[in-house]
Parts: C-alpha cells; structure tokens; sequence
C-alpha cells in the first residue's frame, strides 16, 4: 500500500514538473526608442534695418522692408534638424507717434500690413497679416529707446501684436527670409497704400525656432595600420 501511495506522488510530481517546462515563457517586452527631445531657441537674425529695443518687454525689433529679392528680408538661420521646423514670430504694425495730433483728435490711423516668409530661393512658404487700430498711446505695443522724444524714446513704435506660427519643410535649407509685401493705411483725411521695395511697413520681435536635432555625424572608420 505504501508503494502504490509513493508511485502516485511520484506521478504527480512528474506531471507538474512536465507542465512547468512546457507553459510558456512570457514575451519580452518590446521597446521603443524615446523620440529626439524637441529644441526650442531664440531665432539667430540677421537684421536689414534695426528698429531698437523695446523699453517695456526689452525685445529686440526688427523691420520688414518690402522687396522681392530674399537677400534683402529679415534672414532667419535654420540649425540643422530632422523632420519640419516650426518658426514662430510677433508681426507689429509700425507708427508714428505724434502728441500734438492725439490732442488735436487726428491721431486714428488703421494698418493693414502683409509680409511673405520665403525660402533663399523666392519660394513662398506662408503669408501674415497684421491689422490694428491706433488712436491713442495706450495702443502702442511699446516705446522704443535711443530716440530724442521725451523719455529718450524714438517717435517710431511699434502698435499691435499678432503671433504667427508656421510650420517650415523639412529641406528648407540653412536660411529662410521675411520680406514685407505691401501696406495699407486709413486716415481722417484719406487712404495710403504703400508697395515700393525697400520700404519699412512692419515690425517683429520675440522670432522663435521650435525643431528636433539632426542626429550627429558619423565618425570616420578608423583606418588600420
């Protein structure tokens, strides 16, 4: 009787051992590389024509000249990168400021400014508008310093803040540029409209470049000896 007890525990124990081996091992867990972490910087320009710094948000501002030939826009250098680039900038109209016509109430202008983002090959990547309303000092953006009016400001400012962000392709190469296409502006007494190359009709600040890095060059095989 002992023997038999003993055999059908030594059965048991074989079945368990034959079920251990064959259950399946779980999979291993598959990973996934972490994607290259998103860069976000301040926008290296190079500036045709410096508006000043902002006394108030301390900005540097540029103007946008109107032309058609890229050279002569706002240039924006593109670091090396994978996938698109996302470039984001402030477009301001520009006016100037006179105390004597707010006093007078003929201050009211309304601007309407377009400016194209090209790429060095006269390539049209997107169009921005900025239209504002000025009537009086409150709707200016800011003042800007080193000018001879009261508080050592310029008469020049800029007025209205619209934030553009586009997306930039992939090969859009080392440089794009920001050149103004036209401006219009309504007075009291009439309306202008201004088209003519090398004019300023609009400003930007706070130009910004959101992008993730191309991965670094290979080293060179290493040559036997």
């Amino acid at each position: 009787m002992l023997v038999l007890r003993l055999s059908v525990v030594l059965v048991l124990a074989a079945v368990v051992s034959l079920g251990a081996q064959t259950a399946k091992r779980p999979a291993p867990k598959k990973t996934t590389p972490a994607a290259p972490v998103v860069t976000r910087i301040q926008a290296e320009l190079q500036c045709p024509s410096e508006l000043g710094v902002g006394v108030k948000t301390k900005r540097r501002f540029c103007d946008v000249l109107t032309g058609r030939d890229p050279k002569e826009g706002v240039l924006i250098s593109i670091p090396p990168h994978r996938g698109p680039v996302t470039l984001s900038f402030e477009l301001h109209n520009r006016h100037m400021y006179s105390e004597e016509l707010i006093k007078a109430k003929k201050a009211f202008r309304q601007y309407t400014a377009t400016v194209g983002v090209l790429t060095m090959d006269n390539t049209l990547i997107d169009r921005a508008v900025i239209q504002n309303d000025f009537r009086t000092a409150a709707d200016l953006f800011d003042r800007i310093a080193g000018g001879a009016a009261p508080g050592g400001v310029k008469a020049v400012a800029p007025t209205g803040s619209e934030m553009v962000t586009l997306e930039l392709p992939e090969d859009v190469g080392e440089q794009v540029t920001i050149l103004g296409e036209n401006l219009k502006v309504k007075r009291p007494d009439g309306d202008d409209q201004f088209v003519a190359a090398g004019r300023p009709i609009a400003t930007i600040s706070n130009v910004m470049l959101e992008y993730r890095p191309a991965p670094p060059p290979k080293a060179p095989p290493k040559k036997r000896p």
